[in-house]
């Protein structure tokens, strides 16, 4: 079995680069989706190249990441599609892709994204205590979220972080019992009621099924 490096992975197809061939350049935490998503629907167009994902703990560095990418792979495709949505960008990451001249995927985070951008901002306003986890973050729980706010070596510190948080939300892109448990845990150690919505791929596999 193919290890997947979630942090910084290229995948190419076996036709070689050129005519017809399209980039995606991802967010690391989307790589098991996209190359899911790619096997499924059989897109030998389409290669993946990924950047870090810790890149979301500095989203101001995630401009300059993708600029830098696209100036190294441009000269080998016809289109890159930056898969990315906003992610803490504050709008400079639109902006840069605008001036790039490359399309990106739209809404404000993969929370969004995965449920829906349509359904997610209906209920956005009446989630505002809530925490969300996707697949990637519950495998990563521990380096995404517990060490990096400290809570591994200040658990006391669990309350000043999540005490205005009622509920964590659990948004599944695959149906793994495992991974619900590992989810359940986190909302338990976190202390937050917890709710699992299966949402699949949601808009990533609609933008996506859209670069023909």
């Amino acid at each position: 079995m193919t290890r997947i490096d979630e942090d910084s992975l290229t995948r190419t197809g076996l036709p070689p680069a050129g005519t017809g061939r399209t980039l995606l350049l991802a967010c690391g935490a989307l790589a098991r989706e996209i190359l899911d998503l790619i096997a499924l629907n059989r897109w030998t167009h389409l290669d993946l190249h990924c950047l870090p994902a810790i890149l979301h703990n500095s989203p101001e560095r995630i401009p300059a990441a993708v600029e830098a990418a696209v100036a190294a792979h441009r000269g080998r495709y016809d289109d890159i599609f930056v898969v990315y949505a906003d992610c803490g960008t504050g709008g400079l990451l639109s902006q840069k892709c605008k001036e790039l001249g490359v399309e990106m995927l739209q809404g404000p985070h993969c929370y969004s994204f995965f449920e829906g951008n349509a359904v997610f901002a209906k209920h956005a306003e009446d989630e505002i205590t809530t925490f969300y986890l996707t697949d990637f973050l519950v495998r990563q729980f521990d380096a995404f979220v517990i060490r990096p706010l400290g809570l591994d070596r200040h658990p006391q510190l669990r309350d000043t972080y999540f005490g205005h948080y009622e509920k964590l939300v659990y948004q599944a892109q695959t149906d793994d019992p495992a991974l619900t448990d590992k989810a359940r845990k986190a909302a338990d150690r976190l202390g937050l009621a917890f709710e699992r919505r299966f949402t699949g791929y949601g808009d990533l596999a609609t933008a996506l099924s859209a670069l023909g």
